[in-house]
């Protein structure tokens, strides 16, 4: 028999409906716990424990913890480009069946994650970061890159600010409701310290809501753009 690539294997992983469902469901770009994946392919909990399984040994999905929590996302590129091309080929994406995080429109705006900024803008300033080529992944963790730094020190923060202290300066840290990355570690405080001293936002006493002004609105925008990847 002519050796080539095993399209037949993938394909079966693929072809389950249930295992089909959870490849859907993760191209929103979400990660899922196994039990929100379970909901989405409306099978049990062990059900959703065994595909995920396979798919994980087929490279299609992922595993990634944070905390105590475990969750799955696509593997690759390449994974999404396929269920990307079949499912624009079934006729698109179905509607999520569950939307993780809090209801609250203001918590999953801006919000407090130990110090850092999370939600929707913190996931923005993230993503920009990588985009533009600021932040980079180094052999000890996330860093700046030189022109990282550069963008950085237009809000104050220098190396020095980080000198005697171990790394990494900064990491990923899953969103709760974006489900997405967003900047966690030192520097991630020290650009929420930025943003809160220049007035562009401020806590709101007695919850973790991060709300921004107008102006702060349209400023940090401004310096962190949304786009792809982004």
């Amino acid at each position: 028999m002519h050796e080539g690539p095993n399209i037949a294997r993938v394909a079966a992983l693929i072809g389950d409906p249930a295992r089909s469902s959870i490849l859907v469901a993760l191209m929103r770009g979400q990660a899922l716990t196994v039990s929100e994946l379970a909901a989405e392919a409306g099978v049990g909990l062990p059900t959703a424990s065994s595909h995920l399984s396979q798919l994980e040994a087929g490279g299609l999905v992922e595993p990634r913890k944070q905390g105590r929590h475990k969750y799955f996302t696509l593997a690759s590129d390449d994974a999404a480009a396929v269920i990307e091309a079949l499912t624009g080929f079934a006729g698109g994406l179905p509607k999520p069946k569950s939307r993780p995080g809090p209801r609250d429109p203001a918590l999953r705006t801006a919000r407090i994650c130990y110090n850092h900024l999370a939600g929707e803008r913190g996931v923005q300033l993230y993503d920009s970061l990588v985009a533009r080529g600021h932040l980079v992944v180094a052999a000890d963790g996330m860093t700046l890159s030189p022109e990282g730094w550069d963008f950085a020190a237009g809000f104050g923060i220098t190396p020095g600010d980080f000198a005697g202290k171990r790394p990494p300066h900064c990491r990923e840290c899953l969103d709760w409701s974006a489900r997405r990355s967003h900047l966690g570690g030192r520097l991630g405080r020290a650009f929420l310290s930025a943003l809160e001293g220049r007035g562009w936002a401020r806590r709101v006493r007695g919850t973790r809501i991060i709300a921004f002004t107008s102006e702060g609105e349209r400023a940090f925008a401004s310096a962190f753009p949304a786009g792809p990847r982004a």
